[in-house]
């Protein structure tokens, strides 16, 4: 053993057995080490860990001496971690789906094109012109592997996705995801422009009668090697994972499946190939069986993709006696057959074929044509839903809002059609005993409910009703309905007020509880809730859904209430408002607070005014909503009211902090300036941190045309911002006996948090949000006294979210325009940057037809030199003389004016005996507008036409 041998052995024995975690990845550089750690029962880091750091390792920038950031050197370390991220891959054994689940799109890209580089296949040849059957086998695999992830993947991005809840804002994770986002969308521009090839290329794979070859640890090891050492044997037909011609034929089936059904929405002609290559997908899958290793289909899926197919396109030979009742459904749809539908739906109820979800899923469908203004279903509407609800009570289900809705207004037409489906639902001589309770419950609670004797007579005489009734329960009924209140004639309709709502009986407290989880109805959730507690005083019933949330500032207050029906209706009206208010329903909403306020105005002045002040809010989000949008002002008695309640001095009255937050934006939208700078109460500035921000706001814009007068007030708002922005410190004697600072994340010096003062930035309408820009640059202070303690990340953090929400309330604002070009050439994402510096020329200047004002393409901001007040030779020359300009570069000669350095241009190409171009500059120069000897106006209309036809060129370059 030579003695280098012998070091590099002592070396390797010497090393640990668990790498530190800050280094693993250059540990298992070594290829047995990677080995060893790949057949480890549970390894980690888990192997899809593995690729994405191999290959961010791999595709590092490297900078060079002049510090300027270069392409990933192409060396051997380089060239290895790419081969382990293969080997890990392999070792997975190229299962889609478990790479597409695990790694992202921007790293799944980079690793199958470093697939395809090390398989041979050429750079820039198009897939679709190559020959797979002369392909060598592991080739032709990983070329169908490349073209199977691209469609699969533009598939996965036409599906919705849920969106994670965001953390703490950091910029640099933000500045990261908007990166991979960015690049994940380009990478998707191309898959979808290459998509048409994709599918041709599996499409020639589907002719292949020849079984495939996938690359294992072992071939990936041997095309590493130097190519005299591997004799062909990586091109062998022997060579890798072998994969049967049925199990490749399988998964392509399925994938193109998928992407014509996809296709499909918009034409629906490709939905017969999506039928072709699914039911294909299945004869193959009953061929190769349940243990092949390289064919995965998820059998579920494709059974639903088949359903769904049959219903889209039926079979041309069936008849409408073989179809399925879906395509039967489908076809009725289509048609405007709704009969036939109600018809299927009842038959359905005695043979339950069609699932629940797809019953509904029709409903809505109707009830959607209905609201576009078709008053012709609702008829339908109704006796759909009827049929949905005898389901769902046959099968032990609540009764849905839906149909509680739909029956308010109950006639004897509906009734007749609610006892025909319950008659034809049942099959009386070979129903369970359940299925009969069901349906006799059903019928006696719409009977406990009717408030018409003559429609309760109906159902109590019908032949269903006799027959599952018994003497004994028909007679408690009658007397159940003789105790209803007397304040009730059940021949007319009840009065309106909220206390004389009669409660009715019920027998089932689950379908009750889920009824008041659906309800709206201030009258109708009392009456529920009335029901409940006589059935039973154990229970908390404000506490049946977990999604009704009321502020912890108003839940004690409420929970304190002794009388148990009045504390679960005062919390429940108020969650179900609250809900209502912020999903924008605030017709529902008004109606659950005007309800609520009636019950405590009873009880308690302190809930009373809670209620006021929820309803105030509530009418400043139905303003703003509404008419506000349109730019009409408020009504006086609102404003009065904002105000009263920032005056509002009521000793122990919880306050929610929104309220004031929105009282403050409302007032400052609505230009009340004259308010909050004059007439505000000393205490509120001292007490209220929205109202001593928002005057300083209103008194900074109604001073803004005075600069001198201004700067005061400007200042006061530009030390309260910056003290908001810092960060407190602390010493901390450690062990050692040093003193070391510990930064805290926020000052509690501010008048509010970083994320409050954002919060209520974004409440602010244009107008007020447009007077501050860098329009005014000069009215605030020059330099921060205390530099070192502002956190420059949460200023760029809240400066950012400033700039996208002012520009999604008037995106053509240029000075905006400009300060997001800004953000991110400062940023180093220049394309972005010159997009919004074109952009903000764009929209000041018609398009370029006329010139951009020199305040803003300035000096700082100037696209070309010789758009410079004064023409920057230096730089033009010394760019122009660079050998990496483009071969095109002359044909942008038309659109320079200054004769300097198309002068230049001339010597530059003649010295380089580019006589070509030297031709073009000449004549460039040679244009009669550009003659030195014309008129001062001449050449600037020569420059300006120019100028104009430069910029619209970029601009549609980027628009």
């Amino acid at each position: 053993m030579s003695a280098e041998a012998a070091d590099r052995e002592a070396a390797t024995s010497s090393r640990p057995c668990t790498p530190p975690q800050t280094c693993w990845f250059e540990f298992l550089l070594e290829e047995s080490l990677l080995e060893k750690h790949l057949r480890k029962p549970c390894p980690d880091p888990a192997p899809v860990q593995l690729i994405v750091q191999f290959l961010e390792q791999a595709s590092k920038p490297s900078v060079n001496e002049q510090n300027q950031v270069q392409p990933p050197p192409d060396n051997k370390r380089n060239r290895i971690l790419k081969l382990l991220a293969l080997k890990v891959a392999a070792h997975l054994k190229w299962d889609l789906d478990i790479l597409e689940k695990s790694l992202s799109v921007p790293v799944l890209n980079m690793l199958l094109n470093e697939l395809l580089c090390i398989s041979k296949v050429p750079p820039g040849t198009k897939h679709v012109d190559m020959d797979l059957a002369t392909l060598p086998p592991t080739t032709a695999m990983a070329v169908l592997l490349y073209n199977r992830w691209a469609i699969r993947t533009i598939v996965q991005s036409s599906f919705p996705v849920k969106q994670a809840k965001p953390g703490p804002p950091q910029l640099s994770v933000m500045n990261q995801m908007q990166q991979e986002k960015e690049l994940t969308e380009n990478i998707l521009k191309v898959l979808k422009e290459q998509a048409a090839d994709s599918i041709l290329v599996l499409e020639a794979a589907l002719k292949l009668n020849k079984d495939l070859y996938v690359h294992t640890m072992r071939t990936l090891d041997l095309l590493a090697m130097e190519p005299g050492m591997v004799n062909g044997e990586t091109e062998s037909s022997t060579a890798g994972l072998k994969v049967k011609t049925e199990e490749m034929q399988c998964q392509v089936c399925y994938d193109l499946g998928a992407v014509y059904f996809q296709q499909g929405s918009t034409n629906s002609a490709v939905y017969e190939n999506a039928r072709e290559k699914f039911f294909r997908t299945k004869e193959l899958i009953a061929e190769i069986g349940s243990l092949s290793l390289h064919c995965t289909i998820d059998e579920k899926r494709l059974a639903g993709y088949c359903q769904a197919c049959d219903v889209l396109v039926p079979s041309s030979d069936s008849t409408s006696q073989q179809l399925t009742p879906y395509s039967q459904v489908h076809i009725c749809l289509r048609s405007g057959n709704y009969q036939e539908v109600i018809q299927i739906f009842i038959e359905d109820n005695l043979t339950l074929s069609l699932p629940v979800q797809f019953r509904q899923s029709v409903l809505r469908e109707l009830f959607q044509k209905a609201q576009q203004g078709n008053e012709a279903l609702d008829e339908i509407c109704f006796k759909v839903c009827a049929c949905n609800t005898v389901r769902d009570i046959l099968e032990g289900r609540t009764i849905s809002v839906q149909f509680n809705q739909l029956f308010l207004r109950p006639n004897k037409e509906k009734i007749d059609f609610l006892l025909e489906v319950c008659s034809r639902s049942i099959n009386l001589e070979k129903a369970s005993e359940s299925l009969k309770g069901n349906m006799a419950a059903f019928l006696k609670n719409v009977c406990l409910g009717l408030e018409d004797l003559q429609y309760v007579f109906m159902i109590s005489s019908h032949e269903l009703f006799i027959t599952l009734l018994k003497d004994e329960e028909r007679k408690l009924l009658v007397d159940q309905m003789r105790k209803r209140s007397p304040r009730v004639n059940l021949c007319i309709k009840p009065v309106t007020s909220f206390y004389d709502i009669p409660a009715s009986a019920s027998v089932n407290i689950g379908q009750l509880e889920h009824q008041l989880i659906l309800s709206v109805d201030p009258w109708r959730i009392r009456q529920i809730l009335i029901e409940l507690h006589g059935m039973t005083s154990e229970r908390q019933f404000w506490t049946v859904s977990n999604k009704w949330e009321v502020p912890s500032v108003y839940s004690g207050v409420i929970l304190g209430i002794k009388d148990n029906l009045t504390r679960d209706l005062v919390y429940i009206l108020m969650a179900k408002g609250l809900h209502c208010s912020t999903v924008k329903d605030f017709s529902h909403a008004k109606q659950l607070f005007a309800a609520c306020l009636e019950l405590v105005t009873e009880f308690s002045p302190k809930l009373r005014q809670v209620m006021l002040n929820e309803m105030l809010l509530l009418d400043i989000h139905t303003h703003e909503a509404g008419t506000g949008q349109a730019g009409e002002r408020p009504p006086s008695d609102l404003i009065s009211r904002v105000r009263g309640y920032l005056e509002m001095r009521l000793p122990d009255i919880p306050l929610r902090q929104v309220i004031a937050e929105e009282c403050v934006a409302f007032m400052l939208n609505w230009r009340e300036n004259e308010y909050l700078t004059l007439q505000v109460p000393a205490f509120l500035l001292q007490n209220n941190p929205y109202v001593k921000l928002g005057q300083l706001l209103a008194a900074t814009c109604k001073e803004l045309p005075g600069p001198k007068e201004s700067r005061r007030t400007a200042k006061d708002l530009w030390e309260v911002v910056v003290q908001i922005c810092s960060v407190s410190s602390q010493h901390k004697r450690g062990n050692d006996g040093r003193v070391s600072l510990i930064k805290q994340r926020e000052s509690t010096l501010g008048i509010m948090y970083r994320s409050e003062l954002l919060s209520f930035i974004k409440k602010l309408r244009e107008d007020i949000v447009n007077d501050i820009t860098a329009e005014h640059i000069s009215i605030w202070p020059s330099s921060i006294p205390n530099l070192q303690s502002v956190d420059f990340e949460a200023v760029a953090i809240t400066v950012k979210e400033l700039v996208r929400y002012t520009l999604s309330i008037n995106p053509n604002n240029h000075s905006w325009l400009i300060i997001q070009a800004d953000i991110y050439f400062a940023t180093n994402q220049y394309s972005a940057a010159l997009h919004y510096y074109l952009q903000a020329g764009a929209v000041c200047s018609d398009f370029f037809n006329k010139a951009v004002p020199p305040d803003v393409y300035t000096d700082q901001v100037a696209i070309l030199c010789q758009f410079l007040r004064e023409i920057d030779y230096k730089t033009a020359f010394k760019s122009l003389q660079e050998q990496n300009s483009h071969d095109a570069m002359d044909s942008y000669y038309d659109y320079i004016w200054d004769v300097t350095i198309l002068e230049y241009l001339t010597y530059l190409h003649h010295k380089r005996g580019e006589t070509d171009k030297r031709q073009i500059a000449i004549k460039a120069i040679g244009q009669t507008e550009l003659n030195a000897s014309n008129p001062e106006e001449v050449l600037q209309l020569a420059a300006q036409r120019r100028k104009k036809k430069f910029l619209q060129a970029m601009a549609k370059l980027y628009f």
